[in-house]
């Protein structure tokens, strides 16, 4: 009896493993072949981006396989830089993101995303870079985050070529090709990321950050809607303070959450603020440079009157002398007019350059009198002018 139930187990363990085996499903990477492809690039075009995108367009015509080519390439070849994972710096130079990777075959997030974006958009992908934060495991990230967009065919999708490459644990990098995060739906990623700027989620009703920390990522049609690919196509037009004007909106709009996303949207200040600053400056320096310039016009008017108009020239040209001096001067008020909201300092200086403007003026239009009773004249009456004492340049008669 003992015997008959042992042999009954073993065969209830052998058909529950063949119906193991039965259920599981055979993986096929329908990526094969453009993955062999891209990792045969020769190592002699991988040392800039443009060396690699080469490669890329002549071997691969779509989008689509351009663009896991490109996924595939960053990922395997650019390793976790374990020591530098918390030293992520946005502002960074592009250009030092990106040689960055190819010259040390090592990055963090920035650099991945850098260089994939790049290479994308040297192969005719239209490609952008995104930054925000992002949830693992139910908890989220207390540092920022970097991965792209880009447009396949007609939609858009993203691609994280960091967390598709590999894994983190235990203060270790392990390689290992993830291809969720090659080519996903926005809806899908919005669940593990979630841009400062809402813009890059690609989505018509936008979640916000309080959204994003309680795990509510489905689509609330309940939200206003929102247009992105009008809004993406403006951004486009925008130069670049304009473009951190409408995104600090946006950002702050959103809900500052964390500290990450105030640290962004102070960033974003800061840097409107200095570039209006950097306008004033621009103002003021070119209204000074108008003033010289005017007071230029003027000396020279004066020297040659000390010189009795000698050696001769026409009318016109002489009146040209002294309304180049008026011209500039009325020019240099003009700009300083423009400069709005200036410091304490910058008020300082536009009113000490405005006064000096104005005494110049004055003796500007002392002599546009002078010049006008001049050549009302004839040749004797004109001859008489000259008779009077010399002027210094500031119309100041000299003994």
């Amino acid at each position: 009896m003992k015997k008959a139930r042992f042999i009954l187990i073993l065969i209830l363990f052998t058909q529950a493993l063949s119906a193991q085996k039965s259920t599981q499903k055979i993986v096929v990477n329908e990526f094969a072949a453009i993955d062999k492809k891209a990792l045969e690039l020769p190592d002699s075009l991988t040392k800039t981006a443009d060396g690699i995108a080469g490669y890329i367009t002549a071997n691969f015509k779509s989008d689509k396989d351009k663009s896991r080519a490109i996924f595939i390439w960053v990922a395997s070849n650019i390793q976790y830089d374990i020591e530098n994972m918390f030293a992520i710096n946005f502002y960074e130079k592009k250009e030092e993101k990106i040689s960055k990777p190819l010259r040390t075959r090592k990055g963090i997030c920035e650099n991945y995303a850098a260089l994939f974006n790049d290479i994308c958009s040297k192969s005719g992908i239209k490609s952008y870079v995104i930054e925000g934060y992002t949830k693992q495991n139910g908890f989220t990230d207390y540092i920022p985050h970097a991965w792209c967009a880009a447009l396949i065919d007609t939609s858009w999708y993203m691609f994280d070529p960091t967390w598709g490459s590999g894994y983190v644990n235990g203060g270790k990098f392990f390689k290992k090709i993830n291809n969720s995060y090659f080519k996903v739906s926005p809806v899908i990623l919005i669940k593990s990321h979630i841009p400062f700027d809402y813009l890059w989620q690609f989505l018509n009703y936008p979640i916000t950050n309080q959204e994003f920390y309680e795990g509510k990522t489905q689509q609330n049609l309940s939200h206003p809607y929102f247009n992105y690919i009008d809004t993406l196509q403006l951004y486009e037009k925008q130069n670049y303070i304009e473009q951190l004007v409408a995104s600090g909106y946006r950002v702050e709009k959103n809900g500052v959450k964390n500290s990450m996303v105030f640290d962004r949207l102070q960033h974003i200040k800061l840097e409107i603020e200095n570039d209006r600053q950097n306008k004033i400056v621009r103002i003021y320096n070119a209204a000074g440079a108008d003033y010289n310039e005017g007071v230029n016009y003027y000396n020279d008017f004066i020297n040659y009157r000390n010189k009795q108009f000698i050696p001769k020239k026409e009318d016109p040209e002489i009146q040209q002398m002294i309304d180049a001096a008026d011209n500039k001067l009325k020019i240099a008020k003009t700009k300083l007019a423009q400069i709005q909201n200036p410091d304490a300092n910058i008020t300082a200086m536009i009113t000490q350059l405005n006064k000096s403007i104005s005494d110049i003026a004055v003796h500007v239009t002392e002599q546009q009198a002078w010049l006008n009773l001049y050549l009302s004249k004839g040749k004797s009456g004109r001859k008489s002018m000259f008779y009077d004492r010399k002027v210094t340049w500031f119309g100041i008669p000299m003994n």
